[in-house]
């Protein structure tokens, strides 16, 4: 059986790998509101850091049972449990080196299809094809093709939605004075009513559905007064300006709802991609601690802790470089361009982590940038970005998984 130093080692491994999905991915979920000028750099890592490790505590345990569970027959490693460890170790080792080579290079690659593929890779390696769960492994990959036309579409129709009612209305600064509320509550709606129905339970906090209902929209109305009052309190008082100002005023208030869906981004990416890091060190500390794997084991509150740590050190120590190439490489962003691309991202991804779906990040939120450079015509999208993006996409799940199958030979003949 696995010593404890192989523990030692997968603490080791999974927060290597948390802090290459920070480095990397949580950049991704930052880029345009700090691409738009919004956030500076310093502020976008203290927003990350409090709504990270939020999501991840509220909302990520179903994710990480995919992960853990959904991808390899576990029940083939009932009487080899230490070369489930070994496989699953392999998984971390080889996601957070191909993350940390792409990272290196400033390529926004997946770390969803990078620790699928390493999974995959291991599993395949050990036990064979037959015993990968190849209708969840379809389902998954369905889902990484269905998210970012979806982001696309939606964040195209937000933003003409927003152009036709904001900015192209007569008078755009009273326009704005219900709409920016309205997003506002709308924000609060998705995100509070995901919290409440799927994450409360994770830590304890039961309550009936009629009381959720009502939590959620209290929150929800909150928000709507308190955006009512901002906006009426900040907008009114340029009435006269003229129309290109109104335009400027208008773009600058949207400054606040770029912030929440930065806040609300973090809190989606901790809620989805933190299971990449601490699937597999989930799944290695139940084994090491109780000697049997089993679904629906619970995932450990220092397990969580450890990736959304791992997540923020790497955003902080190298996530400009994902930031610079997403927030600025694909087309240019302003402060409403950056809330509709944050916006279409961030509801589709917390919406997927609620029904346990692993969609990458990355996708999402290129799709909904994508979505908005569409909207303004193809001369706005810088096409050579574009095409390094999804080649570096196209490549991520194979190296995951050959990184995994040649770390998995090697330590089985190391560890055992």
């Amino acid at each position: 059986m696995i010593l404890s130093a192989e523990l030692t080692l997968a603490i080791l491994v999974g927060f290597v790998m948390a802090w290459a999905v920070g480095a990397n991915d949580v950049a991704n979920a930052m880029a345009s509101t700090v691409g738009s000028k919004t956030l500076t750099v310093r502020s976008a890592v203290i927003i990350a850091a409090i709504f990270e490790a939020s999501g991840a505590l509220l909302a990520s345990g179903q994710v990480t049972n995919m992960i853990r569970y959904g991808i390899v027959d576990i029940a083939i490693f009932s009487q080899q449990l230490d070369h489930f460890v070994i496989g699953m170790l392999a998984a971390l080792m080889s996601a957070a080196s191909w993350l940390i080579i792409a990272t290196h290079y400033g390529l926004p690659v997946s770390t969803t299809h990078s620790i699928i593929g390493a999974v995959l890779g291991f599993g395949i390696v050990s036990v064979g094809a037959q015993h990968i769960l190849w209708l969840s492994v379809i389902n998954i990959v369905f889902s990484w093709i269905v998210t970012p036309v979806l982001a696309i579409i939606t964040a195209y129709c937000v933003f003409y939605g927003i152009s036709y009612l904001v900015f192209s209305a007569k008078e755009p600064i009273q326009q704005a004075n219900w709409f920016i509320p309205l997003c506002m509550s709308l924000l609060v709606l998705i995100f509070s009513g995901v919290t409440v129905f799927q994450g409360l339970s994770t830590i304890g906090i039961e309550f009936s559905d009629w009381q959720k209902q009502i939590i959620v929209l209290s929150f929800a109305a909150v928000t709507y007064i308190a955006g009512w009052q901002y906006t009426h309190r900040k907008l009114n008082k340029k009435r006269q300006l003229s129309r290109e100002e109104q335009l400027q005023a208008v773009e600058k208030k949207f400054g606040i709802l770029s912030i929440m869906t930065a806040a609300s981004m973090a809190y989606a990416h901790g809620s989805n991609d933190v299971a990449n890091a601490i699937g597999p060190l989930a799944a290695i500390v139940q084994v090491l601690n109780t000697g049997v794997l089993t679904e629906g084991a619970t995932i450990p509150t220092w397990v969580i802790s450890l990736g959304a740590s791992g997540i923020v050190l790497g955003l902080m120590m190298y996530g400009y470089k994902i930031m610079e190439t997403v927030g600025n490489g694909i087309t240019q962003l302003t402060p409403s361009r950056g809330f509709t691309a944050q916006f279409s991202t961030s509801a589709i991804i917390v919406m997927a982590s609620g029904l346990g779906y692993p969609v990458s990040t990355t996708q999402t939120m290129v799709g909904a940038i994508l979505g908005v450079g569409l909207a303004r015509g193809m001369a706005a999208l810088n096409r050579k970005t574009i095409r390094s993006i999804l080649i570096s996409w196209l490549i991520t799940l194979p190296a995951g998984a050959i990184f995994a199958a040649v770390y998995y030979l090697i330590c089985v003949r190391v560890l055992l």
